[in-house]
């Protein structure tokens, strides 16, 4: 039978009950091939109930260092009866289908095309542990030495990592690495090891780091001074504010009292959450929350007040699937419109993109720069699939000779000295105002800040050329605001070409394999532009223009960043073409690929591919 062979360079999904201790064992695995020197990508993909129902945990391994799903599953290990005839269906022919064989395999699951192997992953634990919770939890472990021996990893590696992670809880050391040894000896003894996809020590990490981009936004929010947090609990962003906190709980404390230097507030809801972040920012401090799709619903009318009244307010979302609720647990990149153009009326708010765990940190701390500055909301875009899975990245790093940017605030020695105040009088051109902080002055410089009309000198009105004029200084304000954002990065093609792609976030790393493989396989050559903010300056506008069409990557079924690239620069329907995926998962390097080639050999997807390209099961096609 044709066996899949490669060295480095395979995907593996794991197969999984939900609530069984899994994902501690696939995420070992993962970590010890990263210490093994391979860049690893590992996706937890799980429901959202407590347990029982099927989980999986996919990981991509690439010594080229491809980090984006790649589609398609060359090994399946598949310890859960309910969703065996899913899994061994999404196998590669030629791929690997590992399974518990303590029950015989249904026959009619059985592949001519891939290489099923079958462990007793049950009846050893039976035979092992009395206990029935040991036996759930050390199965797992056994198989992931069983894999050490099939894929001929370095087991001092899984020994010396499971040492380090119950470091301080020593008597779990031993009946771990004894569950590893369990299925390694077996596998050595009862399969021909190794198998065709195997894995060597590499060099290809260098000084890169796995971390989840939710705990990065925790600490970029440390480094960039906040103090207050207030906050719902939502997934998939609850885990920011715990990684705040626990950072907060170290940084935060007055080594002279212990008093706390921080305060974070969990509210009755997202409403009241984004309310107290206006109002700690008013007062001068640096607030954030952290919520996701549904919870930027009940945040709008807010993000309209501090729009209006020019309020610095920071705001992390992680996206997920919606609308509604969605699918709380799986990751899409589908809250661009109602956060762009967040409240009622007319609003437009900064967005920010980043792609990894350093650019959560880089723009979390820098969200807070730009609120002050810009006086202005602030919304980081991440998702579900950068928050909470681990990401490979570059070290975080910072500045200690960094000074935090307040923007334009009076002090009462200007306001003492007679300087001319008006809260929302453009005295410099840039049409961002000067503030005070409450109390600044028992006199001058103090106003009412308010969501209804008002003047220069923030006294109410209903005058229409005095509304008037104040919306036009914001929209000149957003002139501003591209000259602070971060710039788009381009990728130039070896030749030049008539065609480009266009993506933001989490779409970078299988962007790049696809525009990769579409120039060595099919000899297709593309620009590439990542968009990193909204408002997108002119150099987006231009890379445009200089192609004949763009196609726009992105994970919703709206193609929402394209719809706000028409509407903020005019480009008709025929210049922005869409790439799409909005199942859940993290778009595959082979979903864009396809797509793309669809457009050039086709002229467009036809509905049904798209539909069908978009699936799990259409990626490995």
């Amino acid at each position: 039978m044709k066996q899949i062979k490669s060295v480095n360079d395979f995907v593996i999904k794991f197969a999984n009950v939900n609530g069984t201790g899994s994902a501690s064992a696939n995420n070992m695995f993962a970590k010890a091939l990263f210490r093994m020197g391979l860049p690893v990508s590992p996706k937890n993909i799980f429901p959202s109930n407590i347990q029982g129902l099927p989980t999986w945990y996919e990981v991509r391994v690439s010594e080229k260092g491809y980090l984006g799903r790649r589609g398609g599953i060359d090994i399946a290990l598949s310890v859960n009866p309910q969703s065996m005839a899913q899994d061994i269906q999404e196998v590669e022919p030629g791929g690997y289908f590992i399974y518990d064989n303590t029950k015989p395999l249904d026959l009619r699951l059985i592949r001519d095309d891939v290489n099923i192997i079958g462990i007793p992953l049950t009846r050893i634990c039976n035979e092992e542990y009395k206990d029935p919770r040991q036996r759930q939890l050390f199965k797992n472990v056994i198989y992931v030495g069983a894999l050490a021996a099939l894929l001929d990893m370095d087991f001092k590696v899984l020994t010396d990592l499971v040492a380090d992670q119950f470091k301080g809880k020593e008597k779990l050391i031993l009946p771990n690495i004894h569950a590893l040894e369990l299925g390694h000896q077996w596998a050595s003894s009862n399969i021909e090891c190794p198998i065709g996809i195997q894995v060597r020590q590499a060099d290809a990490v260098g000084d890169k780091i796995l971390l989840d981009g939710n705990t990065a936004l925790g600490l970029g929010a440390i480094y960039g001074g906040a103090t207050v947090a207030a906050w719902y609990p939502i997934t998939p962003s609850t885990s920011v504010v715990d990684a705040f906190e626990k950072y907060a709980r170290r940084v935060r404390i007055d080594p002279g009292t212990g008093r706390k230097n921080y305060a974070i507030v969990q509210a009755e809801d997202e409403l009241s959450a984004i309310g107290m972040v206006i109002g700690a920012s008013w007062n001068g401090a640096r607030a954030f929350t952290a919520t996701s799709g549904p919870g930027i619903s009940l945040m709008s009318e807010f993000l309209g007040l501090a729009y209006f009244a020019e309020i610095p307010t920071v705001l992390f979302d992680v996206q997920r699937a919606g609308p509604s609720t969605g699918m709380p647990t799986r990751t899409q990149q589908s809250d661009i419109l109602s956060t762009a153009y967040a409240s009622h009326g007319d609003t437009k708010q900064v967005l920010l993109f980043p792609s990894t765990p350093k650019e959560c940190f880089d723009f979390g701390a820098l969200s807070f720069d730009l609120a002050e500055r810009l006086q202005t909301p602030i919304i980081l875009m991440t998702d579900l699939d950068l928050g909470m899975n681990d990401n490979m990245s570059e070290p975080l790093a910072w500045d200690e000779g960094r000074r935090y940017d307040r923007g334009k605030v009076m002090t009462a020695e200007q306001l003492e000295a007679g300087v001319e105040f008006g809260r929302y009088l453009d005295v410099d051109g840039d049409a961002i105002t000067y503030r005070t902080y409450p109390g600044t002055h028992p006199e001058r410089g103090s106003f009412f800040t308010r969501g209804t009309s008002r003047d220069e000198q923030a006294v109410y009105t209903e005058k229409g050329e005095e509304y008037e004029k104040n919306m036009l200084r914001l929209m000149r304000k957003w002139d501003t605001i591209k000259q602070y954002v971060p710039e788009p990065e381009v990728i130039s093609a070896k030749q030049k070409t008539d065609d480009a792609v266009l993506y933001f976030g989490t779409s970078e790393e299988a962007s790049r394999e696809a525009l990769d493989e579409l120039a060595g396989r099919d000899g297709v050559h593309m620009d590439a532009m990542r968009v990193r903010a909204f408002p997108f300056n002119d150099d987006v506008k231009q890379f445009i223009e200089d192609h004949q069409q763009v196609f726009v990557i992105e994970q919703n079924r709206d193609a929402q960043l394209r719809t706000l690239l028409m509407a903020e620069f005019e480009f008709g329907p025929d210049k922005l073409k869409s790439v799409l995926c909005f199942d859940g998962t993290p778009i595959s390097a082979r979903n864009i690929r396809k797509q793309i080639k669809q457009y050039l050999e086709e002229g467009a997807p036809k509905p049904l591919h798209l539909t069908k390209i978009t699936s799990s099961a259409g990626e490995s096609a």
